[in-house]
């Protein structure tokens, strides 16, 4: 399977049955499968994972898929997209092209031509054993691991703290408002107070460096001076 067990898919569609199928298929093939079934579903799997391929139907309710990938684009210019669509229309097909796709493949799927066309994607993607983010005082994060560790020693993290730190690298070369660190760090909007954020912005602070998180007035966050 070429290199696709070392990596991650998104999968995005919104019939029930395809999905289950496919999914399953898929589950060999991958490390880990994400599913989504609507344009705000792949965008939170996609902003909160470590995600290497794209696999997307066009066609829902909604935004559909060329709006999700046309999304991704950017601030993605890289990452391997395939799209699957029971269209002909040549409007589809000129907006596809743009959108720099490893193929565009009809429905059904045709599961010799989907694998095939998966192991052209993994050659597009660079594999890395690990990603790291260094702060001051020898404070580093491995992405891939989930782990914060202070001159070798582990540092306890919450799920909501490693959460934000995923956020923020995967827009390090953005500001993120706080809005949009609440709707991806949260998943109840009530339990997203202004209290809640700023004690999670504090006490990922102690843990990483006050100055590792920049604030930016009335614009939002970033990563100060972090190497990766």
């Amino acid at each position: 399977m070429n290199n696709l067990k070392k990596l991650t898919i998104l999968y995005l569609e919104d019939e029930e049955l395809i999905r289950t199928n496919v999914t399953e298929i898929l589950g060999y093939m991958f490390e880990e499968v994400y599913e989504a079934t609507n344009y705000e579903e792949a965008l939170n799997k996609f902003t909160n994972n470590k995600v290497d391929i794209i696999l997307s139907d066009i066609s829902m309710s909604g935004k559909n898929g060329l709006d999700f990938v046309k999304h991704i684009r950017e601030t993605n210019k890289s990452i391997p997209v395939i799209l699957l669509t029971a269209h002909t229309d040549t409007k589809y097909l000129l907006e596809a092209v743009k959108l720099n796709l490893v193929d565009y493949l009809r429905k059904p799927v045709n599961f010799k031509e989907l694998k095939d066309t998966l192991k052209k994607a993994a050659e597009n993607c660079s594999v890395e054993s690990d990603l790291i983010i260094e702060f001051e005082e020898e404070i580093i994060y491995n992405f891939t691991k989930k782990e914060l560790t202070k001159e070798n020693i582990l540092i306890d993290i919450t799920k909501k703290e490693m959460l934000l730190l995923d956020f923020l690298f995967k827009n390090k070369d953005r500001t993120v408002s706080k809005d949009e660190i609440q709707v991806n760090v949260w998943e109840d909007d009530f339990e997203a107070t202004d209290s809640a954020f700023k004690s999670l912005m504090n006490k990922l602070r102690k843990k990483i460096g006050k100055n590792s998180i920049k604030n930016i007035s009335k614009v939002g966050y970033k990563f100060n001076n972090m190497s990766s």
